[in-house]
């Protein structure tokens, strides 16, 4: 059975959405957007959200607003994908990895070892949608000693006081925290609603702020989305009508906003998203029945009393094996046409990264993740025939390369 890694879901709600947008004559930013962004902080519980065309652009405008300059530094877990990173060099500053956890997720540790007088910024990253420690990283940052730490340069900065916490929730809208909805665990969250994400715009992003006072988020809100749109003080939507050409540039702004056509899918996705989410609550659920049996399988950790995942991907591990052992296990795998992955290729092995000094021998447990881990598809069109072939291709894959154990 071919079974892809993962499709958008595109049902006819979706279509319906999409064409409505078209047949208004509007495409770009408007009435769709914002109504996604209404939707968001309904199942976020954030005041206030921002779409735009991507998670990395909104990463690189937050990064641009917190004011970076150069060897100003910002902490991220070297086991991410390149976007992280990548949105730091772009805002101008440095980044700073650190190793991770077993569960994937930055070392709270390591975070505290790495923090100098030049540290602007942390970005934890939910890998999988499984949330990070921000209970620990918040009270990190608040500490009387790191705050003595803490450099302001930048007016932002200055008024904030403190290590700003952007969480990287790109794989984790409709995970768990604290009893509440991922979208308020920090000070500012942003999603990814890219093509395989659990909730798409085919491409785009979503920022959800939660700045505490004396930052007023209603005032960021409008700030920041003047910013997607050059500091233009109209919108296109505004300025199309009759006699409404006359606007301004009031500010460095970028180009980064969501268009409504796009907005239409994540809309339609959004408003049965509980649904959704249960269908890969429902596979993730199976895998893990499945799997347990095996003395092999590492399963991820997908709920505690604190915490649950958005069951985004699963990400198995097999124990005691070598990376090149799991790259065998996914040609076999692949061998049936069952398209698997792995998240992430650490970051210290990217050539980029590499050529910049950065070394994998300091990261061993991002190392050790990802050596023996392999992605398996979750996504709402699986069917329980489909995610028991692609079971049954894990073990069978296993032990022609590993052997039975």
């Amino acid at each position: 059975m071919k079974i892809p890694f993962s499709p958008p879901y595109v049902d006819d709600s979706v279509i319906n959405e999409v064409e409505d947008s078209l047949r208004s004559g509007w495409i770009t930013t408007g009435p769709k957007v914002k109504a996604l962004e209404e939707e968001i902080c309904k199942l976020t519980g954030a005041s206030h959200t921002l779409c735009v065309n991507s998670w990395t652009s909104g990463a690189i405008m937050m990064l641009r607003w917190l004011g970076l300059k150069e060897g100003d530094e910002v902490i991220i877990p070297a086991y991410t994908y390149c976007a992280t990173a990548l949105a730091v060099i772009w805002a101008g500053g440095k980044p700073v990895m650190v190793d991770v956890n077993e569960d994937f997720n930055i070392n709270v540790s390591a975070i505290r070892k790495a923090i100098t007088p030049r540290t602007k910024a942390i970005i934890p990253v939910d890998i999988a949608g499984w949330p990070c420690d921000y209970n620990a990283i918040n009270a990190l940052v608040k500490e009387p000693e790191i705050k003595k730490l803490f450099t302001a340069t930048s007016a932002v900065q200055e008024k904030l006081g403190r290590i700003l916490v952007i969480s990287d929730s790109a794989h984790s809208i409709g995970s768990f925290y604290n009893n509440g909805k991922s979208g308020i665990e920090s000070d500012i969250v942003i999603f990814s609603l890219h093509a395989v994400k659990n909730i798409t715009t085919a491409e785009g992003g979503a920022i959800c702020f939660n700045m505490p006072e004396p930052f007023d988020n209603a005032e960021l809100y409008k700030e920041l989305r003047l910013t997607t749109l050059n500091c233009q003080t109209k919108d296109a939507f505004t300025k199309s009508k009759a006699g409404g050409w006359r606007y301004d540039i009031i500010g460095m702004g970028m180009k980064v906003n969501m268009a409504d056509v796009n907005a239409a899918i994540g809309l339609a996705q959004i408003r049965q998203y509980g649904r959704l989410l249960q269908i890969r609550k429902h596979i993730v659920t199976t895998y893990n029945k499945a799997f347990e049996k095996y003395d092999w399988a590492i399963l991820p950790t997908c709920k505690t009393e604190e915490r649950e995942t958005s069951y985004h991907i699963y990400p198995l591990r097999i124990n005691g094996i070598t990376e090149e052992q799991r790259d065998a296990i996914i040609t076999e795998i692949a061998s049936q046409e069952i398209a698997v992955n792995v998240h992430f290729v650490p970051l210290p092995m990217l050539t980029l990264f590499k050529d910049k000094g950065y070394d994998i021998k300091n990261y061993p447990q991002s190392y050790l993740n990802y050596s023996h881990e392999i992605t398996l598809p979750v996504y709402p069109q699986l069917t329980d025939e489909m995610v028991e072939c692609v079971i049954n291709a894990v073990v069978e894959a296993y032990n022609k390369v590993i052997g039975t154990k």
